[in-house]
């Protein structure tokens, strides 16, 4: 059942979720870990240049989908809206080889409100997830991560660390915006139950997205 809260369908429950504080390195995972930071991350302050964030929210994006075991394919010309499309195998009950599209986020400034991000979409790309006359499931993935580019990664001998986090949401069920200037922007209320984990990713292939669309 289509849940507006939540940005989709099927509802993705939020318990055990703790509302985040609207205070900076607090959203999931602490700045900079229990280690007190280093003396050469004093040395770095902003949020990089777009193409530096961006790269980075679609390289976290990677990581995740490679460790669910996904086929990940670059999209090289941003076009029609999409940085990435993942690839499933198929599940026994399902079509064989079934596929999603993302287009990717990255804030350091997340506007929290409760239990959702506020995040404004330029109404081109708004218009590019929106709607149902798409032959793939799109979603949303916005990234989280600090305001320092230095504090992005902390790799050791255990462990590559990326900060911060990422949620996923799906326009589907939204009506595309006409007779709207394009250089505008529509703000979008990104669930923070729809956290992007291995398990989430998978669930993002259930019949329940492909079912919204015209062509499916």
């Amino acid at each position: 059942m289509t849940d507006n809260r939540t940005g989709g369908i099927p509802h993705q429950p939020s318990s055990g979720l703790t509302p985040a504080k609207s205070v900076a390195g607090t959203y999931g995972v602490p700045l900079t870990g229990p280690e007190h930071a280093p003396g050469w991350l004093k040395g770095s302050t902003g949020f990089g240049d777009n193409g530096h964030r961006g790269a980075f929210g679609e390289e976290f994006i990677r990581m995740l989908a490679t460790a669910a075991d996904l086929d990940v394919s670059r999209k090289e010309r941003d076009r029609v809206g999409v940085d990435w499309q993942l690839g499933y195998t198929g599940r026994a009950g399902t079509r064989r080889f079934p596929a999603i599209e993302a287009q990717v986020k990255c804030t350091s400034s997340p506007d929290i409100h409760g239990e959702h991000i506020h995040y404004p979409l330029k109404v081109k790309n708004y218009n590019l997830l929106a709607g149902r006359d798409y032959e793939i499931p799109r979603f949303l993935f916005l990234v989280l991560a600090p305001t320092d580019p230095f504090a992005w990664a902390h790799a050791n001998h255990d462990r590559l660390l990326l900060r911060r986090a990422a949620y996923w949401m799906c326009l589907h069920d939204h009506d595309l915006l006409e007779d709207v200037p394009k250089t505008g922007t529509r703000t979008v209320h990104v669930p923070r139950a729809n956290l992007l984990t291995v398990d989430s990713l998978h669930d993002l292939f259930a019949e329940d997205y492909r079912n919204m669309l015209v062509v499916s």
